[in-house]
């Protein structure tokens, strides 16, 4: 799942994204107010994690923007306005938590997974389904045909890709920035190792094959159609 952050501070957002990238999570951040709400509102953000005090535009007005727009992603206001009246305004304003600085980690994430679980749709909206895998976001967790299958962070992440666009060709490039977040470059073969490792965790042992290279344009996870 994909976070936004929108913090000003440096070592606020660098240790943010740092520790929500270890815990699984996709990151984006940035560091002012118009930047915060473009992402927001054009990106595929699941949450987002907000600051008040911005340069260019407040948290308040983001907020408020967001919803006048109909955009109802979940959001969390991480900041130091630790009066009450900021918490009940930030709240008021369509928030769904508020944390104030200096905060633990441990209670951020828990809050952050807390918000994702109880999301718009449900836990439904956590699991992603293509024939007998499932990955379940919020628990870390794929099966398949009901057997437990342990991925590391990135196959994770490139799992998750590939089954949020199931059946769509994706090429080296988008899957470099999206899990790698860098990008690509065509004398590497980072992905082609990954590709092949998770196709040995996710497909060998089972039928039908589900990860297929699609030759001189990427990959895509799909249930190929029955022959005649």
């Amino acid at each position: 799942m994909k976070i936004l952050i929108v913090e000003d501070e440096p070592k606020t957002g660098d240790y943010l994204r740092q520790g929500l990238r270890e815990a699984g999570f996709g990151v984006e951040l940035a560091v002012n107010g118009a930047d915060g709400l473009h992402l927001a509102l054009n990106g595929e953000a699941d949450l987002v994690i907000l600051d008040v005090m911005l340069p260019g535009m407040d948290g308040w007005t983001l907020l408020q923007t967001l919803r006048r727009q109909g955009r109802d992603m979940p959001v969390l206001f991480l900041t130091a306005r630790d009066q009450v009246e900021d918490r009940v305004r930030g709240l008021e304003l369509g928030a769904d938590d508020y944390l104030v600085k200096p905060f633990s980690f441990a209670e951020l994430l828990a809050r952050v997974r807390t918000i994702l679980r109880r999301g718009r749709a449900g836990l439904e909206a956590a699991t992603l389904r293509v024939a007998d895998l499932e990955l379940d976001l919020l628990r870390r967790r794929v099966t398949r045909s009901g057997r437990r299958i342990d991925l590391t962070a990135k196959e994770f992440g490139l799992l998750e890709l590939l089954m949020r666009r199931s059946g769509e060709v994706l090429p080296r490039s988008l899957i470099a920035s999206q899990v790698w977040d860098m990008n690509f470059d065509s004398d590497t073969n980072v992905i082609e190792v990954a590709v092949r490792r998770l196709r040995a965790k996710v497909d060998e042992g089972f039928e039908p094959r589900l990860i297929h290279t699609v030759r001189g344009m990427g990959y895509v996870l799909e249930v190929p159609e029955a022959r005649a």
